[in-house]
């Protein structure tokens, strides 16, 4: 999927997610349509990528940050790649760090929880779509935040086998 494919997909197909993959009230695409961006508080957002020693995966995000202001949509892409001669089922959980700004950065369309199967030498973009939440600028604890780093991990997934949810051990 190219970039100006997966931005000409209808928006209200889209459902927000918050941290740990549970849907959050409140951040349909209404919102989004409405939403007042904050041009003066400009956020740079990284990116990380780690693949479980049980996957034998490349996967790595395509860019290292972008900068983004609170009610704007972004879109980002990670890379994947089977090297191996067999198919391979992966799962991904992913993390939003500093932890308190997890509650306001909403994934729109991601890959997180969901199996992805990768033929053998196969490579596949997988696009990631979110927003920084505008009341971001409104919480005193994010004050001095100006840096959020999304992170995803890739598990081999196995039959019966559930992927740790961010933030519980």
């Amino acid at each position: 999927i190219t970039a100006a494919q997966f931005i000409a997909v209808d928006l209200f197909s889209f459902q927000a997610t918050g941290l740990g993959g549970s849907a959050l009230d409140g951040h349909s695409s209404e919102q989004i349509e409405t939403m007042e961006p904050v041009k003066d508080r400009i956020i740079k957002v990284t990116f990380n990528s780690d693949v479980h020693s049980s996957l034998q995966w490349n996967f790595k995000p395509q860019q290292t940050e972008v900068y983004v202001v609170p009610g704007e949509t972004a879109l980002a892409f990670y890379k994947a790649k089977n090297p191996t001669d067999r198919p391979i089922i992966g799962i991904s959980t992913y993390n939003v760090l500093p932890p308190e700004a997890g509650q306001y950065f909403n994934k729109i369309q991601c890959f997180c929880f969901e199996e992805q199967r990768l033929n053998p030498h196969e490579e596949v973009d997988m696009p990631v779509f979110f927003f920084i939440d505008p009341e971001f600028v409104e919480d005193p604890k994010m004050e001095r935040v100006n840096l959020i780093t999304l992170s995803y991990t890739f598990f081999e997934a196995k039959m019966g086998y559930k992927p740790p949810l961010p933030g519980y051990n």
